[in-house]
């Protein structure tokens, strides 16, 4: 317990000392953290499989197999046999590398859509943040309006708008709900900037408008912002497998997609319920894997939360 103490008088005297920054001082202490360990490590093993996807796995998504095509009948969907680890699905093709692959598509769904949302956010927070007055009033009721809208619900409708399901109508529709979560923030933490020293003295010595935006305000306010892509980048993931499950994601049968297979499953539980089970245990570790490094991130960045 001494020993303990001891340890962190020296390091805050060494902090104190060396005056060690703040994205230093969080690295230390995401490196300690048990919660950001396990988040780093889920969200570590979720993107070298989905990267790596098409070396991984040992079939296509579209292909069937006649080994496990010979035993389905209504009552019966082949289990894990030699080959198939996972077993088959309803339509004999191999699990296992549906499931691979399916990471893929949820990856690349989840973070573009997180991108485009934190994009757009970025523009309207720094407009309604730097400059205020009408600009500010207007972009941040449209903002209210959305944020009155459920989520869920909100992605639902747009994606419902299109002509037609595609994998681009659920990133368009899970990226405009990420949208007035990234401008409310930004707005916020540009407003705590436009008085700060480092912002008056830049307008004292004549640097235009557009400089000490670009230059002093949003480069200091930016932070949170991006730490929140990483809390939203796991609802965006559990938004798009939601639309895939009601039918508004890809409708092309042989892609692989982790709430399409769930939606599939459906009429398959009593014979065969892992066909559900599997998807659905990876989007809920998937999804906990990027909200513990999201949550573990922002305290460790939070200097009130400095020891």
């Amino acid at each position: 317990m001494t020993t303990t103490w001891a340890q962190r008088r020296k390091e805050r005297i060494d902090d104190l000392a060396g005056g060690r920054s703040l994205t230093s001082e969080a690295m230390r202490r995401l490196r300690r953290d048990p919660v950001a360990i396990v988040g780093a490590v889920i969200v570590g093993l979720f993107v070298v499989i989905a990267v790596f996807a098409p070396l991984l796995a040992p079939h296509g998504a579209a292909e069937s197999f006649p080994e496990l095509q010979a035993d389905l009948r209504p009552g019966n969907i082949p289990g894990a046999q030699e080959g198939f680890p996972l077993g088959g699905d309803q339509l004999g093709r191999d699990f296992l590398s549906r499931m691979i692959l399916a990471s893929q598509q949820t990856l690349l769904v989840g973070v573009l859509a997180t991108l485009i949302g934190l994009a757009i956010g970025i523009v309207i927070g720094t407009l309604a943040g730097a400059f205020g007055g009408w600009i500010d009033t207007v972009l941040m009721r449209v903002t209210d309006v959305l944020l009155a809208i459920p989520s869920l619900l909100l992605a639902i409708s747009v994606a419902a708008l299109a002509a037609s399901p595609s994998q681009t109508t659920v990133i368009i529709a899970v990226a405009i709900v990420g949208v007035p979560i990234f401008a409310r923030l930004l707005r916020g933490s540009m407003l705590s900037q436009r008085n700060s020293d480092h912002v008056v003295a830049a307008t004292a010595l004549g640097v235009k408008r557009p400089a000490v935006v670009l230059r002093h305000m949003l480069p200091n306010a930016i932070g949170p912002v991006i730490v929140q892509a990483t809390l939203t980048l796991a609802t965006a993931i559990l938004d798009a497998a939601a639309l895939s499950f009601l039918g508004l994601g890809d409708a092309d049968p042989g892609r692989a997609e982790w709430g399409l297979m769930l939606a599939q499953a459906q009429t398959y539980l009593d014979v065969r319920p892992a066909l559900a089970f599997y998807p659905a245990f990876a989007i809920i570790v998937v999804a906990l894997g990027f909200t513990l490094l999201g949550e573990s991130l922002r305290e460790a960045l939070d200097p009130k939360g400095r020891r």
